[in-house]
């Protein structure tokens, strides 16, 4: 079923599900906030190519659908959106507002392509290990997590996570099997933990003297 949203270009890869703060500042953007706040609250989320051409048809996004709302003194606002329905956008609307506005068709996975019940265990685990090795760059202490029960949300919530490139993140959005998005992540992840544990071994080693003691204090401050 085809219905009107606001459309909202900007490079990130917000998944449904889960959440995303974003900083609304550009005149255009204020009045499509403060319409969506008197309405349903919700706006699409679309990749942006850097040119400001507006999406094409075909664009897949995401609707977000806004959560928190903190408007600053000087009209500018703070929000946080939680990624809802994918979208797939069929063509933009002439309308008189400042932003664009479109029409979309909702973007479901197809049916029958759910995934074998070992790769979403093997997702859990790898996932985990990617997350606790962040935290450790971090130097934060790791902490169990809870995550999505069923396969879609989960390598929704997975995807949403990831530190990489938004084109592979905008892929992982558009596929439409859960078993080839989950294959997907199996493959990327390894990949993803290998270079944070890699940046891990040299921020252990900033910490130390070389010889695999730790700097003097007075280094080290």
């Amino acid at each position: 079923m085809a219905f009107r949203l606001p459309i909202f270009p900007l490079s990130v890869v917000l998944f449904p599900g889960t959440p995303l703060p974003l900083h609304i500042f550009e005149p255009r953007y204020k009045r499509m906030l403060a319409d969506c706040l008197v309405g349903d609250r919700r706006f699409g989320l679309t990749p942006a190519d850097g040119s400001g051409a507006p999406p094409e048809p075909g664009t897949v996004g995401c609707i977000a659908e806004v959560r928190v709302n903190q408007e600053l003194p000087d009209g500018r606002s703070n929000i946080v959106v939680v990624g809802g329905s994918r979208f797939v956008l069929s063509r933009l609307l002439p309308e008189s507002q400042p932003y664009l506005v479109a029409l979309v068709q909702t973007f479901e996975d197809e049916p029958g392509t759910e995934p074998a019940p070992e790769d979403v265990e093997s997702l859990r685990e790898l996932f985990r290990r990617y997350t606790d090795s962040l935290l450790q760059l971090q130097d934060a202490v790791p902490q169990e997590t809870s995550l999505p029960d069923d396969a879609s949300p989960l390598s929704f919530h997975v995807a949403g996570s990831l530190e990489c490139d938004l084109g592979i993140k905008q892929r992982l959005l558009t596929e439409r099997s859960t078993s080839r998005r989950i294959k997907a992540l199996l493959l990327l992840l390894p990949v993803l933990t290998s270079g944070v544990q890699a940046g891990l071994s040299v921020h252990r080693r900033a910490h130390t003297n070389g010889k695999g003691g730790t700097l003097p204090d007075a280094l080290a401050q």
